[in-house]
């Protein structure tokens, strides 16, 4: 494969309700195959096996009333402890990265894809960031993001700051990224931005 058949790879980086799967279903939008990694996480909770080391691990606390794992249960255990959230990237991470790695091949293959979009929370943290062509931040303030993410009823504000004292701060992620997309208006200006983002990676990047 010449480099001009190569398959760009984007990673979108930003904080917790920031709108970074926004971003990529408007990438999708524009011809660009999305792995979504937090997706496959949660798919990976019904795994048999994966789901017995989680048990074996943490007990059945983490189980709902219909005996599957519940993800927020098991994420108030781990963000609150270091050692316990190691423990659980250690018997998810792999699996997942594996299924990523299996898409972005299966993506590479495929004359149709334009582009392939990483939306991974842990970009960075695990990795990821060195093997993308290019890496966009979401900005988005920080009450834009509460606000979002209470709508959604996702996080409150403390949980929002326990979970990113886990990650690699926002001024950091932002430093490493290529472009950087104002997410604290509307689609409509969201959506030209992705759009002119894309047009140069397509024509020029």
């Amino acid at each position: 494969m010449d480099k001009s058949d190569k398959k760009q790879i984007i990673g979108i980086l930003g904080g917790i309700a920031s709108g970074k799967s926004t971003v990529a279903v408007e990438f999708a939008k524009l011809g660009c195959k999305v792995i979504d990694a937090d997706k496959i996480a949660h798919e990976m909770l019904d795994n048999p096996d994966i789901k017995e080391k989680i048990l074996v691990s943490f007990g059945q606390r983490v189980l709902d009333g219909t005996g599957r794992i519940s993800h927020s249960k098991l994420a108030d255990i781990v963000f609150s402890d270091k050692e316990k959230l190691s423990q659980l990237n250690s018997i998810v991470h792999p699996p997942v990265f594996a299924r990523v790695e299996e898409l972005v091949e299966r993506y590479s293959r495929q004359a149709e894809v334009r582009v392939i979009v990483l939306d991974m929370p842990l970009l960075v943290e695990t990795g990821w960031s060195k093997r993308c062509d290019r890496l966009i931040f979401v900005d988005c303030n920080e009450k834009t993001r509460l606000k979002r993410a209470k709508k959604i009823g996702l996080f409150d504000e403390n949980k929002i700051k326990i979970r990113e004292k886990f990650q690699i701060s926002l001024d950091n992620k932002a430093d490493l990224a290529d472009n950087v997309i104002d997410n604290n208006s509307g689609l409509a200006l969201l959506s030209k931005q992705i759009v002119d983002i894309f047009s140069y990676i397509v024509n020029d990047g």
